[in-house]
């Protein structure tokens, strides 16, 4: 297996990063993960743009978007797999031990992961703890992800491949790599950007194509909402069967079966959408 690390492949046995880089130090680093079949990366523009938004709100330099599909480029054919996650890291580079940067400028990562469909619906849990829709990293795909570490890891303690936040006003918000979506009375919602959510690039993708609505809904719309689905890279659209104790039996229902039929037949048209 080969990876990109800053300027060219390397073996994945051979390649280093300074102990001292802030990405690890300090967790002062952003990333991407896209979807790659066959070789070939889903909406890789769309991570890209997301990828400078997320630099930008760190105060980090503009990635070299050129440099960066370089990479995935010679990444994709040095590793070819059926369905891969390619997993863009950037990072502020070897720096201090403490918050202040250093001056030897970002490191690039560029690597790819074999992984397999998801099943078409899945378990959540709900957790106590919040989304702060107000903090220094909302809305940036940072590599600060420890709170979803431990978020998931009480997930699947409890038998779910996904934990589900609220925000610091009692607002549905996200999962730890997911965005959700609930069905009202035959209508798709989920929450808006403002919530504190990640602005998901399948999230986008859907309610471009479903009609989804934007709205601020409470964390408690999960006890009755009729339908709820995730929504993520490679997760795609994926129905939700159980959230905590409550059950959704015959999920996906059919307001989430047209989702997920609408989003494999458009995304399956146009791999750069």
């Amino acid at each position: 297996m080969k990876l990109w690390l800053d300027s060219g492949l390397q073996d994945i046995e051979a390649a280093r990063v300074s102990v001292f880089d802030h990405g690890l130090t300090v967790g002062d680093g952003i990333f991407e993960t896209v979807k790659a079949a066959d070789g070939k990366p889903f909406a890789l523009t769309r991570h890209l743009d997301r990828l400078t938004r997320s630099a930008r709100g760190l105060g980090l330099p503009d990635p070299d978007h050129d440099e960066v599909r370089r990479a995935c480029a010679a990444v994709l054919e040095a590793n070819p797999m059926p369905l891969g996650r390619l997993r863009i890291t950037y990072t502020g580079g070897h720096g201090p031990l403490g918050s202040d940067r250093g001056e030897h400028g970002p490191t690039l990562v560029v690597a790819l992961g074999e992984t397999s469909r998801r099943p078409d619906s899945t378990a959540t849990v709900t957790v106590p703890w919040t989304r702060n829709e107000r903090g220094a990293l909302t809305g940036l795909k940072t590599t600060s992800y420890a709170e979803n570490v431990v978020a998931l890891a009480r997930a699947r303690q409890h038998g779910a491949s996904e934990a589900l936040f609220g925000n610091t006003v009692g607002q549905l918000c996200e999962g730890t790599g997911s965005n959700v979506f609930v069905v009202l009375d035959g209508e798709i919602h989920t929450p808006p950007l403002a919530s504190g959510c990640l602005a998901g690039i399948t999230r986008a993708l859907t309610v471009e194509w479903t009609g989804a609505k934007e709205t601020d809904l409470p964390l408690d719309v999960l006890e009755r909402a009729d339908e709820v689905f995730l929504t993520s890279t490679l997760r795609d659209v994926q129905a939700v069967h159980r959230i905590d104790d409550r059950l959704l039996p015959g999920a996906p229902g059919p307001v989430t079966a047209k989702a997920m039929r609408i989003f494999a037949e458009r995304s399956g048209d146009d791999q750069d959408p």
